[in-house]
């Protein structure tokens, strides 16, 4: 085969490759890399090309030999080798853990901001913040569903300016 015919079979599959490597990687500039991989590999081996052959199958296995050593190379670099005799560095993690002492006394300080609210904000917001649809709210309460809506609207505004002073604006 002719470098001349060489390059318009290849280019005629242009389309076909670019869509399984994207099949491969599941991501657009990866199949750009592994395209450009996969054809400078091609025209480089292209004498290794016997005609008569599947050429298309001949480069679909280029592509994806490519992919897999290349999934290989990048699961080996992830992994660590501790030939510490006590394996300390894998026993050794650098994790913190938290205790959540900070979420508790966030949770107060908005418990106490909830609880200072007056009684016709409060009420339907906590209903609301339990899971109540507005509907079951205005029911249960005896209030027109705007009004029920306003009230829990006017609680989140007073509980967002009050966490705004107090922690300075979240927005």
């Amino acid at each position: 085969m002719s470098a001349i015919e060489f390059t318009q079979e290849f280019n005629s599959l242009e389309q076909v490759l670019t869509g399984f490597a994207y099949n491969l990687t599941k991501n657009g500039e990866r199949a750009k890399d592994l395209f450009q991989e996969t054809a400078y590999r091609a025209l480089k081996n292209r004498d290794k090309f016997r005609p008569g052959t599947n050429f298309k199958a001949w480069l679909f296995t280029i592509m994806k030999n490519i992919f897999i050593n290349d999934y290989r190379k990048r699961s080996k670099a992830n992994m660590i080798i501790d030939t510490t005799e006590n394996l300390y560095y894998i026993n050794s993690s650098k994790t913190t853990i938290e205790n959540g002492g900070d979420s508790n006394i966030m949770m107060k300080e908005l418990t106490g901001m909830v609880d200072g609210l007056d009684n016709s904000v409060r009420i339907p917001f906590l209903m609301h913040y339990q899971g109540f649809k507005y509907k079951e709210i205005a029911s249960e309460l005896d209030l027109p569903l705007g009004t029920v809506k306003s009230r829990i609207f006017f609680a989140r505004r007073e509980l967002m300016k009050q966490v705004n002073a107090r922690y300075g604006s979240l927005n």
